[in-house]
């Protein structure tokens, strides 16, 4: 009973959420003590609570491949089907950089394609260290923005297959999406109206004046002048003694 989905929950692309998770992997987390002792019960208001305790991410890990409490979450999301507004407030967390991440990866496998670019791309901008635990056991650095683009990229994490999702430039052309802009390019167009504004009116008008100068004055033109100039002067001389 306690591994039933929630029955309001509304199927995910064509399925039972938690058909979302392969079999074998959700068997190990439905025998994990994690799950057992910490999931039972949990509600879409009490799961933030424990969001907030977890400090690492994660897949399965070990010689019996356990699942790893984040793993865990993920799996009591889709059994329970929290509300779209609780998803994203997840994401929009910068408190708790492990619930954002929790958020994110509900929202890539559960959200329409539109919804799964509205609301990661703009993660990439978040470059806090989170801690990932490898099949092995031990233990990685990794950034926030580094596991944003392996969503957004990549056809697996932490050992689930994602849903495909449609190219960024396909949604472009078809309007659903706007084109993406970079949070850099914002601060470089500020900083060259920055210094426009800073220089002096007079320091514009010689650097302009300086640069129509030397385009006028190109070394090739110059010699082509010189050359025409001493051929000229060669003839006259010719002329004047042959006279």
């Amino acid at each position: 009973m306690a591994n039933r989905t929630d029955p309001a929950a509304k199927s995910i692309r064509g399925t039972n959420p938690q058909n979302l998770v392969e079999k074998i992997l959700r068997s190990k987390i439905y025998q994990n003590t994690y799950w057992k002792e910490q999931c039972f019960g949990l509600t879409a208001e009490t799961l933030v609570d424990k969001a907030m305790e977890i400090d690492h991410l994660g897949g399965t890990y070990g010689g019996n491949r356990k699942p790893t409490p984040f793993m865990c979450l993920v799996m009591k999301m889709l059994q329970i089907q929290p509300e779209k507004e609780i998803v994203i407030e997840f994401i929009k967390n910068e408190d708790y950089k492990y619930v954002r991440i929790l958020g994110a990866f509900y929202l890539r496998l559960t959200g329409s394609d539109v919804d799964v670019y509205r609301y990661l791309e703009p993660l990439y901008n978040d470059y806090r260290k989170l801690r990932r635990k490898l099949a092995d056991g031990q233990f990685t650095l990794t950034h926030v923005d580094e596991v944003i683009d392996e969503l957004l990229t990549k056809d697996y994490s932490c050992d689930i297959a994602l849903p495909r999702i449609k190219r960024r430039w396909t949604l472009e052309s078809l309007g659903s999406l706007e084109p993406r802009r970079s949070a850099l390019e914002e601060d470089f167009e500020e900083e060259e109206e920055k210094e426009d504004n800073d220089q002096p009116v007079d320091e514009l008008e010689d650097r302009a004046y300086e640069k129509d100068y030397y385009r006028g004055r190109s070394p090739t033109r110059e010699r082509d002048r010189d050359r025409r100039r001493d051929s000229h002067r060669y003839s006259s001389s010719s002329t004047s003694l042959l006279v």
